[in-house]
């Protein structure tokens, strides 16, 4: 069962890998990156509307870029364009006019981000929340899981791998777990962080926004090294903290230190956290608005674990 829900996973991220569409870099008549003086943040070349931006406007003009072509980000809907993939009609540009939408709202595309993530994590409430109800559920079949394991250690021939997968499946049916269950939250995270990424490096009114003192276009990176600017820090630190606590709760490993999903969830948080580095501002806000609903949704699991005995 393991091994099947491992390989389901991997073929999630090929598969997303493949439909995801490239965002392009713009480069000028010299094939060089174009990059803000005052940010250094590389432009994007397939922009979805026009920058307002005065000095961006420029950049973009002095690459042979004709803005004339795009309309105002305002007026920007999912049918504006041409011939798109299936990966920007889908995902890329009805997840743009929604947050140019909302941002219209509340004069901000930043919060316009936060509360996007908000309510399509709502949306899909119920499916996550069967992913956090099946996390509890296998942490208390964990005892008797850890059991079978030992009793198999060691024995791998067919006879024994076959017995070990019919008591498997017995202990998952007594306490009605569903293993495929905890892929659902990657069939749906996974397309929504890149259809994110994809909109916020394709939308100018989202990458020329300052919040909280962060260009939103910048990498953190770029914004330490560039603009000598330490807010960018405390986004990593929040992403890197959210990330461990959202990946602690959602945990369905034992409480040995030497289990390795242990090691593995340390493992992935550093990785996020070096990734964060090197991704948008925006896009670590909307990973940070993502980590904290998890972790209220798994505190409400919780306790209504508790309430029900």
């Amino acid at each position: 069962m393991k091994k099947n829900s491992k390989k389901k996973i991997i073929i999630i991220l090929l598969v997303t890998l493949l439909l995801t569409g490239c965002t392009q870099t713009l480069k000028d008549q010299e094939n060089k990156v174009v990059t803000n003086p005052e940010t250094g943040q590389s432009l994007t070349g397939n922009i979805l509307c026009q920058p307002t931006d005065e000095t961006t406007r420029e950049l973009y003009t002095n690459a042979g870029v004709d803005l004339n072509k795009y309309v105002d980000c305002s007026k920007f809907t999912p049918l504006t364009g041409g011939d798109d993939g299936l990966w920007e009609m889908i995902f890329v540009k009805p997840l743009a006019f929604v947050i140019l939408w909302v941002s219209q709202f509340v004069n901000s595309s930043a919060f316009s981000i936060i509360i996007v993530t908000l309510l399509i994590r709502l949306a899909v409430y119920p499916l996550t929340n069967k992913t956090a109800m099946q996390s509890e559920l296998i942490k208390k079949a964990q005892p008797e899981l850890n059991k079978l394991e030992k009793k198999y250690a060691n024995r791998n021939d067919q006879e024994s791998l076959m017995k070990k997968s019919q008591e498997m499946t017995m202990i998952y049916k007594k306490y009605n777990i569903n293993p495929l269950s905890g892929c659902l939250f990657a069939f749906i995270q996974l397309p929504l962080f890149f259809a994110f990424l994809e909109a916020i490096n394709r939308l100018p009114v989202i990458f020329e926004e300052v919040f909280l003192n962060m260009q939103m276009g910048t990498t953190p990176w770029n914004g330490l090294l560039n603009q000598h600017n330490f807010i960018y820090l405390l986004l990593v630190l929040l992403i890197g903290v959210s990330t461990f606590i959202s990946m602690k709760m959602n945990s369905t490993s034992s409480t040995s230190d030497e289990d390795p999903m242990k090691s593995m969830s340390t493992i992935m948080t550093v990785m996020i956290i070096i990734m964060s580095f090197f991704m948008p501002a925006a896009l670590g806000i909307y990973w940070c608005a993502s980590n904290v609903f998890t972790i209220i949704q798994n505190l409400i699991v919780k306790r209504s674990k508790k309430l029900n005995g």
